[in-house]
């Protein structure tokens, strides 16, 4: 084959689809499977809201299957508006929204419109796909490694040394893949480092930008609350671009509803680049959400009804963690606080598995895990972090409640053959 373009011959692979490609394998050989590698909801499990899906089918029944605008129907934008609005106190006109097919465009769009080739980028670690953003616009990697003391969400103190010359500081809270979220205190230093940043650049410089996922932001548990830079420091409006969609507080992803909101000169170059791409939401999925989004009684009933159902779940795994570490098991957890993602840990290396070998890396653990516990799940590893981080992500969002005790019970057993 032919040279292809530097970006095409430079691709990183996925980590997670090496993993789901062994999964599916050991599947198809009759294995059965705790899978919760998957960042994405089992429908049967956790349906979209009826009141969606009727809206969704009563759209195509009427034929509205033409292009979209650009930016998203009006009538979308503006009930998107009023949730921010009326949920999280963000008042954003409907101008200031861009629609897409889901975040990830729109993630993209705002990496191409702020960066330029050889930019620095500065993004935490673990952290979804921001690696794969910067590559795709040639970025200078700025990686922040981050700690289990602090929720392995970044510090100021960690961030600043890194900020001279950055044009983009990507952050994510509720963050993917750990399921914790900023402190208010921790994300109001950062949020006051950027802004003096800022203040500190001549006129002709590129200001640093904040690029803030909070897609899982309506999923908060107990005493954890939601942040957010503009609602910290009005004055960051201009240099924030919020991303946020219905994929995961609507269990929604594959409906394809995402929206993005920040600086209309932001908003409206992202949009263009976004037209030359067509990456749309679809007009009927528009519709419905827009329709969906002002019931507001249908809409407050499924949040807390979806933010129970997942917090069930992930306290049930976290408390047999729990009781695994005090039984003496080499194993960790961080308590839920928010998405559907439970931090766990397996200090396992150096331990002797039932056929003599030794378990050296953190690869060798996570096959051992699939094979004795049949328990799949994301190593820290997968986004960006420390190769051998001993740290994982657990996802919940196809998990069976009657299936964790089992579950639980099979590590334990697989925990316990080591020597």
């Amino acid at each position: 084959m032919s040279k292809l373009s530097h970006l095409a011959d430079t691709l990183i692979p996925s980590e997670i689809i090496k993993l789901g490609n062994e999964i599916a394998e050991r599947i198809k050989q009759g294995q059965t499977i705790y899978n919760f590698t998957i960042g994405d909801f089992d429908p049967a499990i956790f349906p979209i809201p009826i009141e969606l899906e009727d809206e969704i089918v009563n759209a195509y029944r009427n034929k509205k299957t033409n292009y979209p605008p650009a930016n998203g129907i009006v009538e979308l934008r503006t009930a998107v508006a009023n949730f921010i609005r009326n949920n999280q106190g963000l008042d954003y006109d409907a101008g200031s929204y861009l629609i897409s097919g889901g975040g990830r465009p729109l993630i993209y769009a705002a990496y191409r419109t702020i960066c330029d080739k050889g930019e620095k980028v500065i993004y935490p670690v673990p952290s979804w796909n921001n690696n794969h953003y910067t590559h795709f616009i040639e970025g200078e990697h700025i990686c922040v490694e981050t700690t289990v003391e602090n929720n392995f969400l970044p510090t100021a103190e960690e961030l600043i040394p890194h900020f001279k010359d950055a044009v983009l500081l990507a952050l994510c809270s509720p963050l993917n893949p750990t399921g914790t979220v900023f402190t208010k205190d921790q994300l109001y230093k950062i949020c006051e480092a950027v802004l003096a940043e800022n203040k500190s650049r001549s006129a002709d410089q590129k200001p640093l930008y904040i690029l803030y996922d909070q897609i899982y932001w309506t999923l908060t548990y107990g005493n954890s609350e939601h942040y957010d830079p503009v609602s910290l420091f009005p004055e960051l409006r201009e240099y924030t671009v919020f991303i946020d969609g219905i994929s995961k507080a609507f269990c929604a992803t594959g409906v394809r509803v995402g929206w993005s909101f920040g600086p209309t000169a932001i908003i409206d170059k992202m949009k263009g680049i976004l037209s030359h791409i067509g990456a749309w939401s679809p007009m009927a999925e528009q519709v419905a959400t827009a329709n969906y989004l002002k019931q507001d009684a249908a809409v407050k009933t499924f949040l807390e009804h979806t933010k129970t159902a997942i917090h069930l779940r992930l306290n049930k795994i976290y408390e047999g963690f729990v009781n695994l570490k005090q039984e003496g098991y080499a194993v960790d957890a961080i308590e839920p606080m928010a998405a559907m993602y439970l931090t766990i840990s397996f200090n396992l290396k150096g331990k002797t598995m039932p056929n003599g070998d030794v378990i050296k890396s953190t690869a060798d653990m996570t096959s051992y895990l699939l094979q004795e516990a049949s328990l799949a799940i994301v190593p820290f590893a997968a986004f960006g972090a420390d190769k051998e981080s001993n740290w994982y992500r657990l996802s919940v969002g196809t998990c069976k409640v009657e299936e964790i005790p089992v579950m639980l019970e099979k590590l334990k057993s697989a925990l316990s053959q080591l020597k």
